[in-house]
């Protein structure tokens, strides 16, 4: 590897086995090489992580500056913004791979929504990445700018401008089943109001009881005020001293990580176990579920991967100039992470006391 961890075709050849001239062949299809030896090439350049910074470098040359918008709210660096977080420390790798300066701006709820475009173009930034802030007013103000804009972790309904999301409904519908298949019929959806990619978990949950021919009575829904953990205790604080039977239910999907921490400490406050007592599901994936008693099973999202992915639909919507290019809305896959806090459920729920 060469110094500093950055690679090159020297570094390619060297691992190949073949001249530096053989490589550059290869890569810019200048001459005719024998298969063996181009499959050898190729699988070094993968191998050292050639091929991936190439293709971030030959892929921008139409970004240079792009205002990154955030809201107020998912900027303190604390447990409460780790998804936030999470997603803006990969998108400032990715930046920095490709020579991209992310120009910080924060939306505010008192601003006007016309003071993100204003801002994009005091700072002669190319294009406008929005992380979490789904406003159809704000975004509809983006969309008239004619600006190229990404929408990261968040849903234009009415698809003015691209966005990469979490495939929130298919996960949510993914982790009920996952429930249902430990046996649990009648559950209980912990989530809150004002975002739309929440609301699409909640539309999966309801959809695994239609998919099951399950009644939508035992799908139970209860609202937090918002996602921090404490919203989450006292929401299901409130529930449980009004169900000390639980009304049944033996397992709990949280629409956030963070909800479900807060509820493991209603829980555990109320002296029930998990999973016990209540199998709990939490959204988000974060490290900190990995490390609570019992640990977190958790719908794990690509945060990392938001940031890449947007910058790609950036650099293709300024390509494409005034031509006309429908807005693309890119949604990722996620997957259930298994621990402890979700099992198959007890005869008969236990009562409060």
């Amino acid at each position: 590897m060469a110094k500093g961890g950055k690679v090159g075709m020297r570094e390619v050849s060297e691992r190949a086995g073949v001249a530096i001239s053989t490589v550059s062949h290869v890569l810019n299809g200048t001459a005719p090489i024998s298969d063996e030896v181009r499959e050898r090439v190729l699988s070094a350049a993968r191998e050292i992580g050639y091929l991936a910074r190439r293709s971030a470098r030959a892929s921008v040359n139409a970004v240079n500056r792009v205002l990154l918008a955030v809201p107020e709210d998912a900027l303190p660096d604390s447990d409460v913004n780790l998804v936030s977080w999470t997603i803006l420390n990969a998108l400032t790798r990715d930046c920095e791979m490709r020579g991209v300066r992310l120009v910080p701006h924060t939306l505010r709820r008192a601003d006007s929504v016309d003071r993100v475009d204003a801002a994009a173009r005091a700072a002669k930034a190319d294009g406008i990445i929005v992380i979490n802030d789904d406003r159809s007013a704000l975004l509809d103000a983006i969309g008239r700018s004619g600006m190229p804009a990404v929408l990261i972790n968040g849903e234009d309904p009415n698809m003015h401008i691209d966005s990469v999301t979490p495939g929130n409904r298919f996960a949510a519908l993914k982790a009920t089943r996952v429930i249902m298949d430990r046996g649990h019929r009648r559950i209980v959806h912990l989530t809150w109001a004002g975002r739309k990619t929440v609301e699409r978990r909640l539309d999966g949950f309801l959809d695994a009881f239609r998919d099951r021919g399950l009644p939508l009575s035992d799908a139970i829904v209860v609202r937090a005020e918002g996602f921090e953990p404490q919203h989450g205790e006292e929401a299901l604080t409130a529930w449980l001293e009004a169900h000390p039977d639980r009304d049944g239910a033996t397992a709990l999907f949280c629409a956030a990580d963070n909800l479900a921490f807060g509820a493991m400490r209603a829980l555990k406050r109320a002296g029930l176990s998990v999973p016990d007592d209540l199998s709990v599901m939490g959204f988000d994936g974060v490290a900190l579920g990995e490390l609570h008693s019992p640990p977190l099973t958790t719908v794990s999202i690509p945060l990392e991967q938001f940031g890449r992915a947007a910058l790609d639909l950036l650099e293709a919507r300024a390509k494409s100039g005034q031509m006309p290019r429908a807005a693309h809305r890119l949604e990722l896959g996620c997957d259930v992470i298994l621990r402890e806090s979700v099992a198959a459920p007890a005869s008969q729920p236990s009562q409060i006391v």
